[in-house]
C-alpha cells in the first residue's frame, strides 16, 4: 500500500460546528469523490499479495475478502493524553466516567475505513432497491447522524456509513469483530430492508 493516497476532507470535520453551507459543501465532496475513491480502494487492496484477484463488483460476497483484507491492515498508535483530555472535555459530563483506552487508529486505519464505507454504501445501492441518500441536517445536533450522509431506506434507520465503518475498524483493532463483520453488517441491514 505504499503507493496508497490517505484521504483528505477539504474541511474540518467537526459537524456540530459546521455552518449548514459547510455541512452541504461535505457532502457533496463525499458523494463526488467515491468514484476516486473506489478507485484508490480497488488498487490498494488488489497490490496487496493474496489479494489480487479480488474484485470490486460490488457483490455482497465481494465482501467477504475485502473485509479479511481490512482486518489485516488495521493499524493503532498510542493515545496521547492530550487527545483523550480533549475527548473528555467535548464530551457529556456522564461519559467523563468511562475508561478511555490508550490505542487510537492511525491516520491511514481511518482513511481505509472512510474508502470502506463508501465501497459498503455502493454495494447496498447497487443491490438493495428502494435506498437513496440522506443528507441530514434537519435533526439535533447531538443527533450521531447530523450533517453527515446516510443511506436511508432501512425501515425507519439511517445507516451512517462513515460511522459504522469506523466502529467496525475499532472492533477490529480490539478483537471484538473479526474480518466476517463486513458481510454480517451488511446481511443485517439487508434484514431491516426485507420487514
Amino acid at each position: 500500500m505504499k503507493n496508497y493516497k490517505i484521504i483528505s476532507p477539504p474541511f474540518p470535520l467537526n459537524f456540530k460546528r459546521m455552518s449548514q453551507k459547510e455541512l452541504k459543501a461535505y457532502c457533496d465532496w463525499y458523494l463526488s469523490i467515491i468514484p476516486e475513491r473506489m478507485k484508490t480502494l480497488r488498487d490498494a487492496v488488489q497490490t496487496t499479495p493474496g489479494y489480487e484477484q479480488w474484485e470490486a463488483d460490488f457483490s455482497p460476497e465481494s465482501l467477504d475478502i475485502l473485509g479479511e483484507w481490512f482486518s489485516k491492515n488495521i493499524k493503532t498508535r498510542k493515545q496521547t493524553r492530550q487527545e483523550k483530555e480533549e475527548i473528555y472535555s467535548n464530551s457529556p459530563a456522564w461519559f467523563r466516567k468511562v475508561d478511555i483506552g490508550n490505542e487510537e487508529l492511525t491516520n491511514l486505519t481511518f482513511s481505509l475505513a472512510i474508502d470502506m464505507s463508501m465501497y459498503l454504501s455502493q454495494v447496498f445501492l447497487k443491490n438493495i432497491p428502494g435506498l437513496k441518500w440522506l443528507h441530514v441536517v434537519k435533526t439535533r445536533k447531538d443527533d450521531i447522524n447530523y450533517g453527515q450522509p446516510v443511506i436511508e431506506g432501512f425501515d425507519r434507520l439511517c445507516f451512517n456509513p462513515v460511522h459504522m465503518l469506523v466502529t467496525f475498524a475499532y472492533g477490529l483493532a480490539d478483537n471484538t469483530y473479526d474480518s466476517r463483520g463486513l458481510s454480517e453488517l451488511y446481511e443485517l441491514w439487508k434484514k431491516l430492508k426485507a420487514q
